[in-house]
């Protein structure tokens, strides 16, 4: 059985070398076993209407229309893990569709919540998607959020095929993953900056056309509906709000935790080709806001 993982770690750090992307040497969305079924991790959350699971429960389909878009959630809230789908987007005419696959705890604390996105903000047609990334911590009830925002292009065509997204949560650090190569890493520097509350994950569609897209300077054009965005190869690897405090938390790196000097050098790599927007760097951000910029 070793022997077999070893070999399968070697081919698909060849695969990745072969396309160009170096190989972050740390495989998590080939080392954990996806979900034997949709309903086993995840319920339909709203838009049941414009939401369909196959068959044999390995994927999931949802849209958004004129009518609603749809989304999904973790049947469990957890307070640390990873969690990772494989998703594929639309193409052509997506301006001001927001795709998202993301921790919340926003039912529970509505308006004080916190929150981990990955979202994908439509474009027009010519023009590439943006992954941004994202933190809320406490959300403040008058909903002046302070938002931690950086965005991505990628190095791929994300309607094209499948890929894995993926974000790693625990009490010392967040990792953001695409295609198992750590895009960022936001570490726990004070209580103040770390969501530490237990969240949900999600995964929606909605219409977003005030800010998604060239800052609401496009919107959802309806004449290309029905937007669609899918689902598969679903991971929970975590610890729920209910499970004992001896749960083993994912480990982020072969070492159990942090990065390894390969996994930040892919991550340079991606940051320094592919990043065109860190909260940290924005000179009109009020940074007494984000005191972990400074340190």
């Amino acid at each position: 059985m070793a022997l077999l993982l070893l070999l399968s770690t070697i081919l698909i750090s060849m695969l990745h070398w072969s396309s160009g992307q170096p190989s972050p040497g740390y495989f998590p969305s080939h080392r954990f076993k996806p979900l034997p079924g949709f309903y086993h991790g995840y319920s339909n959350l709203w838009g049941p209407q414009h939401q369909t699971v196959s068959g044999d429960q390995s994927s999931v389909t949802i849209w958004l229309d004129r009518n609603s878009g749809s989304g999904f959630k973790s049947n469990r809230p957890y307070r640390s893990g990873y969690f990772a789908a494989s998703i594929k987007l639309q193409a052509g005419y997506t301006a001001g569709v927001i795709t998202a696959f993301y921790l919340s705890n926003d039912q529970v604390h509505p308006g004080f919540h916190d929150e981990v996105d990955i979202e994908f903000m439509g474009n027009t047609p010519g023009k590439p998607y943006r992954l941004q990334t994202n933190v809320y911590i406490r959300g403040s009830g008058d909903r002046r959020y302070v938002g931690r925002e950086m965005k991505f292009y990628l190095w791929f065509d994300p309607t094209a095929d499948f890929h894995s997204y993926a974000i790693l949560w625990n009490p010392d650090e967040i990792i953001f993953f695409v295609d198992d190569i750590p895009i960022r890493r936001y570490p726990r520097k004070s209580e103040n900056t770390f969501p530490m509350r237990p969240m949900w994950m999600y995964g929606t569609i909605w219409d977003a056309s005030s800010w998604a897209t060239d800052r609401g300077k496009y919107r959802v054009d309806y004449r290309y509906q029905p937007f669609v965005a899918r689902f598969t190869r679903f991971i929970i690897r975590g610890c729920s709000a209910y499970a004992p405090s001896s749960c083993r938390q994912a480990p982020s790196s072969q070492s159990g935790s942090g990065l390894s000097p390969q996994q930040y050098a892919a991550m340079q790599w991606a940051q320094s080709n592919y990043m065109v927007y860190n909260y940290c760097m924005d000179p009109k951000r009020d940074h007494a806001l984000t005191p972990e910029c400074s340190g």
